[in-house]
């Protein structure tokens, strides 16, 4: 097995979470892995992972060494393996485009965005630095709302004969335009917005799936998050969280037993909280009805650290990515985007993509409708 070369669009809390778990486990025990999905994925192990080049815009990371600028402010995520060293890979200046949102500058500079000074990298600039570092797959941790931003270092990924991962809720993977694109070059990508390992949207997702198959009637439902990083104080622009909470309502709405009303589920961010910093709460609440018409209602109180709740997921869709580069599977991979993301193009329960990402794993799941009923049903 070779090792996966991957390159990072936004060195923030998520990216210092991936990066310092690739470090974490790669001498790990594989009878004692917690955390991980999977050890050993289709021979792949986290340790196979290395950063070979890395973007951003913020005058604190640019330029310095990727280990020592995750973490540099506003990452505040915890730090479970400091001791990450020097990569020997430099912070390129990105294109800012809509990667940032200016009420950002308005905060203290611990908390924020500083925009660097240094000259914006070009598109080609940027293609020839995936070329150069053989970068295998690219991954995108802007923040959201970064609608043209994602749409142009995907544009690059192409150009560049590189795979893509879509963390962020920008609906590309989705696309059947760019889902075609990717497919006419025959490079996997996997989107779109991914899901934590244990967070809001899949506790939300299963307690959902849950009432359906124990007969009881969901009537209304929310899902409100709390935070400190800068995801948080991004998403206070309401402008930049129409996808967001698109992608959140969406993942919940399709596994329910019958569609709510448009008014009677609400999910997404609700505020920013400077002092919970990288920690995420969020509440739950779903009403419904019994057994004669009887009603419940269950209530839940969540709170995670949000950036490594998603980093072990990550290292696994990496995986499954380098897997179909290997078996020369292109086009959207079905299997990882359903089992990892909140929005891919078709939903399915989150037991029908576990069985699916099993699979596909083990060589049996293929791109085909009937491959894919074959593997959940068979």
């Amino acid at each position: 097995m070779t090792d996966i070369h991957v390159s990072v669009v936004g060195i923030g809390n998520c990216a210092s979470s991936l990066i310092q778990g690739i470090h974490y486990y790669q001498n790990g025990n594989p009878d004692d892995t917690v955390g991980l999905m999977h050890w050993d994925l289709g021979g792949y192990r986290p340790g196979d992972i290395k950063v070979v080049g890395a973007f951003d815009i913020d005058q604190r990371k640019v330029g310095r060494d990727v280990g020592e600028a995750i973490f540099t402010p506003p990452n505040c995520t915890k730090r479970f393996y400091p001791d990450v060293g020097t990569l020997g890979v430099v912070v390129r200046m990105g294109k800012m485009l809509d990667g940032f949102s200016e009420h950002m500058q308005g905060y203290p500079a611990d908390q924020t965005f500083i925009p660097a000074e240094t000259r914006e990298a070009t598109r080609q600039e940027i293609v020839n630095t995936l070329r150069e570092t053989k970068t295998d797959i690219l991954l995108n941790y802007l923040p959201v709302g970064s609608e043209t931003a994602t749409r142009f270092y995907a544009e690059c990924a192409l150009e560049a004969d590189v795979a893509f991962i879509n963390n962020i809720p920008v609906f590309l993977a989705s696309d059947p335009e760019w889902a075609k694109r990717f497919a006419k070059q025959n490079l996997p990508i996997v989107g779109d917005d991914i899901k934590s390992q244990l967070g809001a949207t899949i506790v939300h997702r299963i307690l959902t799936d849950l009432f359906k198959k124990r007969g009881v009637k969901l009537e209304r439902t929310y899902q409100l998050n709390v935070g400190g990083n800068t995801d948080f104080l991004n998403m206070m622009n309401q402008t930049r969280l129409v996808s967001k909470r698109k992608s959140k309502t969406e993942a919940v709405q399709a596994v329910a037993a019958k569609r709510l009303e448009d008014n009677n589920i609400h999910i997404g961010p609700s505020d920013y909280i400077p002092w919970q910093k990288d920690n995420k709460i969020c509440f739950i609440r779903m009403e419904g009805k019994l057994f004669g018409d009887v009603p419940m209602n269950l209530e839940l109180r969540l709170s995670v650290e949000d950036s490594p709740n998603s980093a072990g997921v990550a290292i696994d869709a990496i995986r499954c990515v380098k897997l179909a580069l290997d078996r020369g599977i292109g086009g959207v991979l079905e299997a990882p985007s359903a089992y990892f993301c909140k929005h891919p193009a078709r939903q399915y329960t989150d037991d029908e993509a576990y069985r699916m990402i099993e699979a596909f794993i083990n060589g049996e799941w293929n791109a085909t409708e009937g491959g894919v009923q074959a593997a959940v049903h068979g």
